[in-house]
């Protein structure tokens, strides 16, 4: 099925939509946003991607409706890892609670620019060179076993070579300055820390992007899906930030997890021309992983030393 000009701008339109009404209307002002809060937006968004699925289903059939799912929770899954780097992130630079969805939200919508050119581009890759999946898919299992034996390290802005190359062409304050991004002193525009902060965060789901779109990219080639499914993965990212800032810590073998679901994504792709991977059953799949390991992180859950080193870090 073709999707016509009318609904991508439709789609594209109800997005703005809900960024300007998150922003200007339930988020105008700075606040520290509270776990009720947070969960209130989770259900909230993760209801309106159902809805959009079950519009899928309807008009786009059952095979269509179970890409757009089977890619919303890997999309969302792996989100889940970059919430570790957020909370370090913003616990370096010591930014207050009610300054963090300022930053996330502008993240956001850098993420959603990036994602949409990455998305037609490696669709567009894949329909033109065949043989490209196959390095996708090789890159994944690599990914996956790369996380496996990663190690969590602390976060080094200054280390970072995109805020390296920003501070040699554009002063930086030490001063947050009242949740500002920029401020005039001395008659000079001036960033703050909390676009340092802003920088990093896109520069973090650059990569991120990097192993979730060739992820994605195994489930569907249909570039709506895609594109929606990814959309409402990272439109609820804030929300599960502040609902899961407190406990991702107890998560730890949520990367093990992860990790499996990177591998065998990989694999469904290298394989794909000798046997296909129903979508029921990949999703199935995804979603055992993924309840597994967070099962297991309950009933094995990490030392009290192990616990107290993540929050000195």
């Amino acid at each position: 099925m073709v999707i016509d000009s009318t609904i991508w701008i439709g789609f594209i339109a109800f997005v703005i939509l809900l960024l300007a009404l998150d922003l200007g209307v339930f988020h105008r002002k700075s606040h520290e946003v509270k776990i009720k809060e947070a969960l209130i937006w989770s259900v909230v968004w993760i209801s309106l991607a159902l809805i959009f699925n079950y519009g899928i289903y309807v008009y786009m059939g059952k095979e269509k409706a179970l890409e757009f799912l089977t890619g919303y929770l890997i999309e969302k899954s792996l989100s889940v890892d970059n919430l570790f780097v957020f909370i370090m992130l913003f616990s370096f630079f010591n930014v207050e609670p009610k300054y963090q969805h300022k930053v996330l939200f502008w993240g956001i919508i850098g993420a959603l620019v990036m994602r949409a050119i990455f998305i037609f581009a490696g669709v567009a890759l894949i329909s033109k060179f065949h043989w490209i999946i196959y390095i996708f898919g090789a890159f994944l299992i690599f990914t996956g076993i790369k996380m496996l034996f990663h190690k969590d390290e602390e976060v080094a802005p200054d280390k970072n070579p995109l805020v390296r190359l920003f501070k040699k062409f554009f002063p930086v304050t030490d001063q947050m300055h009242d949740g500002k991004f920029f401020v005039r002193i001395n008659a000079k525009t001036v960033a703050t820390p909390l676009f340092v902060v802003l920088l990093i965060v896109e520069f973090t789901d650059l990569i991120f992007a990097v192993d979730s779109i060739p992820a994605i990219l195994a489930i569907s080639k249909d570039t709506f899906i895609i594109f929606t499914s990814n959309v409402f993965a990272i439109l609820g990212l804030r929300a599960l930030y502040f609902a899961l800032a407190g406990i991702t810590k107890y998560f730890h073998l949520l990367k093990y997890g992860l990790s499996a679901i990177l591998v065998f994504v990989g694999v469904k792709m290298t394989i794909v021309d000798l046997f296909k991977v129903p979508i029921t059953i990949s999703l199935l799949t995804i979603t055992g992983i993924l309840v597994i390991s967070v099962v297991l992180s309950v009933i094995f859950p990490q030392k009290e030393n192990q616990l107290k080193s993540l929050k000195t870090s």
